[in-house]
């Protein structure tokens, strides 16, 4: 492989950033493409779905053959807020292959009794996060009930195009949340992103019920995203 490019992969798979290696099977020749870099036609097509799946393959397009090596971070979650539904969802999100870690200041929720064998942070989010900031492979969960701790990392999330974004709350609660959002600077689009009420409308009841409700809707963002969630991860 061209040294210059394996710099450059190495470089993104540092950085977090989605890459594939574009292998010419016909010459051998190696392309480095970045998502969000422009690819037309039936080749384009292919590299999209490379993307969103995280699958390495043979490809066929424009009548010649490419084998794609897939560089995607693994996908991360951030829930704010040691709650129950954060006991039943940290572990669920974790067996499904999220690098999970839940933040929460409140030091009588946060605690290694509550949640053993999970990376948890008894902080303010605006601390905790300085050592990993929300990347757009990350899915951001916050429910807490509390704009103090909640509205911080949920502005965070909107500007560095996470995968996923949702709250926990009414809708007459979200109403609230929309205004303070607002007043913070966030436009109208920015804040549609957030999934509220949190979770998949499966009717869910109890605690783990709704933590599988988020992490259906969690799972449906990073495999199935929205066209408008695309373009939101292709501008950072």
């Amino acid at each position: 492989m061209d040294p210059h490019l394996l710099r450059k992969l190495n470089a993104a798979r540092r950085d977090r950033q989605a890459a594939i290696m574009l292998t010419d099977l016909a010459d051998g020749r190696n392309r480095l493409m970045m998502k969000g870099d422009p690819i037309a036609g039936e080749l384009g097509e292919a590299v999209e779905k490379a993307f969103r799946t995280g699958k390495a393959g043979v490809v066929e397009a424009e009548g010649q053959r490419f084998f794609l090596n897939v560089h995607v971070p693994s996908p991360r979650m951030v829930i704010i807020g040691a709650v129950h539904i954060s006991q039943a969802l940290a572990p669920m999100a974790a067996m499904a292959g999220f690098d999970v870690r839940v933040i929460d200041p409140r030091t009588a929720f946060a605690t290694p009794e509550r949640f053993e064998n999970v990376d948890l942070v008894a902080d303010w989010p605006e601390d905790a996060l300085k050592d990993r900031p929300i990347d757009p492979f990350t899915a951001l969960v916050a429910v807490t009930h509390d704009p103090k701790i909640d509205d911080w990392p949920l502005i965070s999330a909107l500007k560095a195009g996470a995968f996923y974004v949702g709250a926990l709350g009414s809708r007459k609660t979200h109403a609230r949340r929309v205004e303070r959002l607002s007043d913070a600077g966030l436009g109208e689009a920015e804040i549609g992103r957030i999934d509220a009420p949190i979770g998949l409308d499966i009717g869910a009841q109890s605690p783990e019920e709704i933590a599988v409700a988020i992490l259906g809707q969690v799972i449906a963002a990073l495999r199935k995203p929205s066209p408008h969630t695309l373009a939101q991860a292709e501008k950072v």
